[in-house]
């Protein structure tokens, strides 16, 4: 998929409302093992890309490292369901300190008291962090109004096509 149809994917407003959303994303990626992984997970949007941060002995970097492919889930639990599906491919940065993306983050579903407790732990905590950013390869958005899965699509078709 060409990065012109990604960004116009990306670009709709049910996967802003997505891409902008506090409910954590769904980071699918294969483990050292061989074995598929998927763990949830806090982004922020940086220069177009999918960002993370996570602990330096976290084991997705090492997995990353190996082998730098992901996919991603951001979805809705509302009716009709509201999902954005990426792949893409992982740089991996370690910083000082967290990322300000990631206590920006935290702000937004923290009450002032709360976040104040959680950012003094977290700068005590991480004296650096991974930062995991996604340059996506391929976007779809199901939002079930417009679009739906192929293979529902397919169903569709062949039902109308017996009328």
């Amino acid at each position: 998929m060409n990065q012109q149809k990604i960004a116009e994917v990306l670009a709709k407003p049910y996967a802003q409302q997505l891409l902008h959303s506090t409910d954590p994303l769904r980071l699918a990626y294969d483990g050292l093992d061989g074995d598929p992984r998927v763990v949830p997970i806090g982004f922020w949007l940086e220069d177009g890309r999918i960002t993370m941060a996570t602990a330096t002995n976290a084991p997705k970097v090492a997995a990353l490292r190996a082998k730098p492919t992901v996919a991603i889930t951001i979805d809705t639990n509302a009716f009709p369901p509201k999902v954005l599906l990426l792949r893409g491919v992982v740089d991996l940065e370690t910083v000082d300190g967290p990322p300000e993306g990631y206590l920006e983050g935290g702000e937004t579903f923290m009450t002032p008291e709360q976040y104040a407790e959680w950012e003094a732990g977290v700068r005590g905590l991480y004296d650096q962090m991974v930062v995991i950013r996604v340059t996506p390869t391929w976007a779809k958005l199901l939002d079930f109004e417009t679009t739906i899965p192929q293979a529902v699509e397919e169903l569709m078709e062949a039902k109308a096509g017996r009328g």
